[in-house]
This record gives structure tokens, sequence and C-alpha cells, in this order.
């Protein structure tokens, strides 16, 4: 029962935010008294009527409402620690300044510096925030020192996703980190403690001189410290080391850690349990040992499991705490104190149960854990091996030799492997949308090689920093050694399979299909034939026929414009986003082909770029290097792949797509191309889109960044077109959208794609108030991210904005 009740609560606890705004919340709220009336019913009712009632209906009963009762207070307890963090949020970027604490080891990267800072001054409650310092200020000797008060001055940066289906989500990331916004730091100016006596902060300094934050202090101390020692090391390989021992990669290239995601083997750059328990069992081992030939005698005292308890839990909490209490090392915690409890108490052990009371208590201390890949792919690796486990406790103990047990215990390994990759792949596709068939493979190689060299030596050389620094720095050196051994390999088995991510996507009912098939298929034997599950896999090959009729999504792209539209089987793409530093952040890979993958595409029949502009096509080389494209049109020449066709666009040309879906280019005439380049804004190609079987939007007119001129063209040569939804031209610049054009046309709906907070003030304020006074509905990417119209079974033209399905993505 008392499994079964942290189960639900992990469930409850996993569904928050994603309950639609149009779901009463007071209802979520009404459920636990509706169930505690139930309690009291059912109580009364065995009390009355307990000779009537069979002893397991009543049983069945129980956990029912013991199950429903505990879901429904962990989706409420989840929501209201969610709805507590976001009422403390920024949402907009304004230049304030603040008075900071730094408590958090800060992160190095190619930009400068990020720092994690507690703000005083914003709010009624501290917050934390994520503050930038350029490389600039730290070469001028700007920096925040650990355990110091600062007055900053600055820009708030709040967080913003792009909202793209598949694409990374930098708010639901600031919320489960319970950071509150960033912070671009202009001035720093140190402030002593006298000051914040003076400034009214005096709790928050007195909060700082307890026993725990001084220990937490001081451990963030020993990591900055043990960072700049390995700095100082003649070492190749100081990001690995570093990272493999304290989870820091302030010293990790890009390259190595592309080279990691090439081989699917990123989580072994995290921090895990082994580490924690590594770390743990050498120094207990001492103690051990010291006990042994010193103190035996205490043996006679106290067993010698119950003398060690406390020492090896206080070892994994000083770890723990020494790797900035990440998710892995936290349910290692949790589970070895869970362990040392059920001891004490002369319980039995059992492996689904710690794992179920621990992951309870974690989303105890902090639900919003729960929106961590960390979370998921922790706990289902250790459910996996603890199967693994238990079918080899089941199997009969023989003695075997040496070369008997390194065999079984190659088997062992290459079985976990691949029980993991199959186990965890619904959570690789949900969390990453894409999958490395080699990395089975490489866990292999690397796991023994990490595992049982790597990071012991670099447990023991961390130990050796804090005893004797020269030791360390040998131990350090080998393991360098090792590291060249391990990239070694890594470059030889690239050369070999030359390894690369492939993104995959499917359908929410196949996707529950992959994970009861995957459910079943690990059972225990003789629970439930596993030949069930091949039913359940076999949606996964059968190809989805059933595609929907009609779908345009406007996609959020930022500061930039690309619309994806999907008629039955024919794909294409209106403009494709910008280009502006590559090396930094990449439309084309991080926004544009995970939104493709999501879809299934692989390929395109038709790109149409509106004109050549950076925003409008600037990803589009990185878009043909890894989706095939049939045809490119443009009003310019572009270069395309050898297997594309090009043609310029030009007014009357059009397409007929499957479900009677109709395109139409409206502008520019051809005797205006050669102009293209001297107007390339003007001159971009106008589309028009007919779906005459949907309601009530039918008629949609994109506008690329065409302005006035192009407008009056319009009116000139189309009066009597119909427009349903308008795309407004150039992301609603004030030079386009003339009251004229908006009045004659009249629009149902407008749309604007632009990004957050940018330069150019997009949209401008003049063209929202056009479709006010006209009263035009209006919606753009900055608020409800990504539109996307779809037409239902029933012919009904539907709108969903991508920000109304998660709650921290509302505005």
């Amino acid at each position: 029962m008392l499994q079964l009740i942290g189960l639900a609560w992990v469930i409850g606890i996993a569904c928050v935010g994603i309950h639609s705004s149009s779901f009463p919340i007071h209802l979520l709220t009404a459920m636990p008294s509706a169930m505690v009336l139930l309690v009291l019913c059912c109580v009364i009712a065995q009390y009355l009527l307990q000779a009537r009632l069979s002893s397991i209906y009543w049983k069945c009963l129980n956990v029912c409402v013991a199950g429903v009762l505990s879901y429904a207070l962990g989706l409420i307890y989840a929501d209201t620690q969610m709805q507590q963090r976001l009422q403390w949020r920024e949402l907009n970027p304004e230049f304030i300044e603040v008075v900071v604490y730094v408590r958090e080891l800060n992160q190095l990267n190619d930009n400068g510096i990020s720092q994690v800072v507690e703000v005083l001054n914003r709010h009624p409650q501290t917050v934390k925030w994520l503050a930038s310092l350029t490389q600039t200020q730290v070469d001028h000797g700007q920096n925040l020192e650990l355990g110091h008060y600062y007055k900053l001055s600055g820009k708030i940066r709040p967080a913003h996703s792009y909202a793209t289906a598949g694409a990374f989500d930098v708010e639901r990331w600031y919320l489960q980190q319970n950071i509150m916004s960033g912070f671009r730091v202009e001035q720093i100016q140190p402030i002593s403690a006298e000051q914040i006596y003076a400034m009214g902060f005096t709790q928050h300094w007195r909060a700082q001189q307890t026993l725990w934050a001084k220990f937490r202090l001081w451990i963030e101390q020993q990591r900055y410290q043990i960072r700049l020692f390995i700095q100082q090391q003649p070492l190749h390989h100081q990001g690995l080391i570093l990272a493999l021992l304290t989870g820091d990669k302030s010293l990790l290239d890009a390259e190595t850690e592309a080279q990691f995601q090439r081989f699917g083997i990123s989580h072994l750059l995290a921090i895990s349990g082994p580490h924690v328990l590594i770390f743990a069992g050498m120094l207990c081992w001492a103690l051990r040992q010291l006990i042994r030939y010193y103190r035996p005698h205490w043996y006679l005292w106290m067993p010698k499991q119950y003398l060690l308890m406390l020492p090896f839990l206080s070892c994994v909490l000083l770890y723990t705490a020494f790797v900035g209490f990440e998710i892995p090392a936290l349910r290692t915690l949790l589970m070895c104190s869970l362990v040392t409890v059920m001891l004490v108490l002369k319980q039995k052990l059992q492996g689904f149960a710690l794992l179920i009371y621990s992951a309870a208590l974690l989303l105890w201390f902090d639900p919003l854990s729960v929106l961590s890949a960390a979370f998921w792919l922790s706990y289902g690796a250790c459910f996996i091996l603890l199967r693994i486990y238990q079918s080899l406790s089941a199997q009969p103990r023989i003695e075997l030799n040496r070369w008997q047990q390194l065999k079984h215990a190659s088997k062992i390994l290459i079985e976990s492997q691949w029980k993991i990759f199959i186990a965890l792949f619904p959570l690789v596709i949900v969390f990453f949308k894409q999958v490395a068939w080699i990395a089975p493979l490489i866990n292999i190689i690397a796991i023994p090689l990490i595992g049982m060299l790597i990071v012991p030596l670099d447990v023991l050389a961390g130990i050796c920093f804090f005893i004797f620094e020269p030791l360390a720095s040998i131990l350090f050196q080998l393991n360098d050694l090792a590291m060249a051994l391990l990239r070694l390999i890594f470059r030889g088995m690239e050369t070999v399979f030359v390894p690369r991510l492939h993104t995959l996507s499917m359908s929410a009912a196949v996707y529950v299909c992959l994970c009861l098939g995957l459910f079943l298929l690990f059972l225990p034997q003789s629970v439930l034939p596993k030949t069930w599950a091949i039913l359940c896999f076999v949606p996964l090959i059968i190809v989805d026929s059933q595609r929907q009729p009609f779908e345009l999504t406007v996609l959020d792209v930022g500061q930039g414009q690309a619309l994806f539209l999907r008629s039955g089987h024919y794909n294409m793409m209106i403009d494709v986003g910008g280009s502006y530093d590559e090396s930094k952040f990449s439309i084309g890979q991080q926004i544009l082909r995970p939104f493709l993958a999501v879809h299934g595409i692989k390929q395109l029949d038709l790109v149409v770029l509106s004109h050549l502009d950076q925003d409008h096509s600037g990803a589009f080389p990185h878009l043909q290097n890894e989706v095939n494209i049939q045809h490119v049109f443009a009003n310019q020449t572009v270069d395309v792949a050898v297997n594309s066709k090009f043609n310029l666009c030009q007014q009357g040309q059009q397409w007929s797509l499957p479900h009677q879906v109709q395109i139409q280019v409206l502008s520019p005439k051809p005797s205006q191309l050669p102009y293209a380049a001297q107007q390339q804004n003007e001159l971009s190609c106008v589309l028009y889109i007919s779906v005459p079987s949907a309601q009530p939007y039918q008629h949609f007119l994109v506008m690329g960044d065409a302005g006035w001129a192009t407008e009056y063209q319009l009116l000139q040569e189309y009066p009597d077109l119909k427009v349903d939804v308008l795309i407004l031209g150039h992301h609603g610049s004030k030079h386009s959208s003339a009251y004229d054009f908006l009045a004659h046309f009249k629009p149902k709906l407008a749309v604007a794609s632009a990004g957050f907070d940018n330069r150019y003030g997009h949209p401008s304020s003049l063209v929202q108030q056009r479709l006010a006074a006209l009263n035009i509905p209006f919606m753009n990417t900055i608020q409800q991210g990504s539109v996307r119209f779809s037409v239902d079974a029933q012919q009904r033209m539907l709108i969903q904005p991508y920000r109304q399905q998660k709650l921290w993505l509302q505005r």
C-alpha cells in the first residue's frame, strides 16, 4: 500500500504544468476534500456493512482511494510550488540596480562567466538570478567572489524560450533550477557587512552565519580551489577530469562535449551514484583499516555494519554537497539514508520500494526536479539495474574460476547496457528527440574504463588534494593518460563507425504502445506473456498514413520568419528563419531540425524563400544539409543542392496540394525580378493559401517583408481577395500593414513573427493600434510562441498557440 501511495504521489507531481489553462484549477484543489470525504464514507460503510462486504473488494476500494488521493495531493503540491516560483520570475527586460550575495560557484564559458546570485532587494523574498559577465569584464578584473555581497547595475534578461515543438525549453530549465531571470552585469560594486546592515538585510546576513550555510560556502570554495589546481596542472584533458570529479564543466571544450553527444554517452559526463559510492567506499575502507589495526575492540561494542553506517552516510552527504547536490547524487544520498534507517529498524530491504520512497522524498523536497531529464534517466537506469540484479539473484549459485567470472561479468555488462538503452529509449525520445544507435557498444567499452579506472583515480586524486598536493598532481597526470587512452579509442571508433545522432519522432498513440511494450518486456517472468509486447511494437513499423488534411504553423524562430505547411503527405516551408552566429546558436540546428524531427519530416517537397534577408533565409544552408529538398523558389538566385531544383518565384505561379489546398504567388511581377537585389523586402514573394473546405479560416496571406508599395499593388490587382488570416509583413513593422490595406481586406486574424526584446521594436505599437481600431484579433510569436492552424475531422480550422500547452510558457 505504501509503495502505491508513493508511486501515485510521483505520478501526480509528474503531471505538473501540463494541464491546460481551460481546466478549472479549483476542481483540482477540491479533489483532496472529496477524497477525504470518500474515505470517511468508506470507513462508515465498513463499520455498518463489514459483514456483507467481501474483504477483497474492501481492499481494492482502499487501494483505489489511497492512490487517487495521493495522486491529487502530489499534483496540487507540485502545482502550488510551481505557482510560487512563477510569481517571482521576471517577464520584461529593464535596467536596474540590485543587491546580491554570491553563494554558488560560477561557470566558465566561451563568452565569459555565468554566476548564480541571490538577489535581495527585488522581491519580498530572496530569489536567484543568473548573472553573466563578458570575457572583457573578467580580463579587466571584474569578478564576483564567493561569500561576498555586491551592488550590481545591469539589464534584466528574462528567460524566453523558442516556443517551438522540439526546441530546448530554456524557461523550463530556469524554473527547474529555481532561477528567476538572467542578468547582464555592467557595473560591480562590493558591499561590506556594515553596509548590508544599513540597507536592512540583517536577517540574510545572519542566515549566512549558521553552521549549514558556512558548510555550503566552504564546499563551494573547495570546488573552486580544486578547479584552480587542475587548471595549473600540465594536463591535456583538464575539462574531463574536472567534470568527472565535481560535475563542473567550466574547463570542458565544445569538441569533447560534441564527441560524447555523437556517441550518445553524455550521461557519463554527469556525476552519478557510483561517483558518490566510490568516494564513500574509499574513505570507509580506510577507516575500517584504522579500526582494524588500532581499535579492533570497537567491533565488540558495535557490529561492523552499524559502526561504519554513520561515517559512510556522512561521506555520501559530503560528496553530494561537493558535486552541487546534483539529482543522481541526491538520489544516492536518499537511498543510502533509507537503507540506513531500515537497517537500524531491522526492516526488510526491497529494491523497488527504495526507488519509490527515495523518488517520493526527493520530489517532496523539490517537486520541480521532475522537470529534469536527469531525474527520469537516473531512476530509470536504477530500475533496470535493479531488475538485472533480481534476475541474477534468482539464478542458482555456482562456483566459477577466474576466466568464467570474467566471462560472466562481461555478459552482465553487455546485458545491462542493451537493457538500459532499450528501457530508456522512450525517455530519450521525450527529452532529446534524437538517439545514437552506437551508444550501447560505446558504453560497453567506456563504462568499465571510466567506472573502474578513471573515476576511482579521479576521486582518489581529489582526496589527496586535501592531504598532499604533490601526490594529487601525480594521480591527476596518471588519470590524464587514462583519458588519453579513452579518447584514442573514441577516435578509432569514430573512424570506423562515423557516429551521428538520429532524430526520431512518433505520435502519442505510438509512444504509448512503445512504453507499454517495454513495460511488458521488463516484467518478471510468469507475470504476463512477453509475446504480448510484440503486439505493442507493431505500430512502430506501420507507416502512419493518417495525416491531417492541412496544417500551417508559424514557427517561433525569434527575430525572423519561418512557416511550415503540411497537406496530407506534402510538406513545404515558407522562409526558414535567420542565421546569426552559428557557433553560439543555430536556428537550423536547434529549432528547425528538432521541429521537423518531431513531425517525422525527412524530406521537404518545396521551400519558398520570400527573399534573401538573413532573418528569412539564413538557416537555409544548414537546412538543405539536413533535409532533402525537392524544389526551391526565391525572388533571387540561391545556391541549392545538386538534387534540388530552383526557380524564381513570380506572380501567377500556383501549386495544387492534396485535400484541395491551393497556393498562389501574388507578387513580385516577372518585370520586377531584375530589381529584387535592390528592393529585397518590397519584392518579397507574397503567397496566398486557400483551404476551401475549412471553417472559419480558409484563406491565408503571407506577406514576407513586403511593405506599403506591395500592399497598394495588391489592393489594385486583387481587390476581391478574401483574407481570413494575415501573416503581417515585415514582422509587424510600422512601414507595413497600412490602415487602408487592413481595412479593405479586414482579416479575421493577424499574426506577426518577431523576436523577444528585438532591437527593432517589432511588432510596432502603431500596427497594433491599427489592428485594435479595426477590431482585428492579433497574435504574435513573442506572446503565443508558434501558432499552429490545423483542420480536424469536422473540417474546423483550429488554432493552437504553443505557449498554451505548458503552464510555465504562458504569458
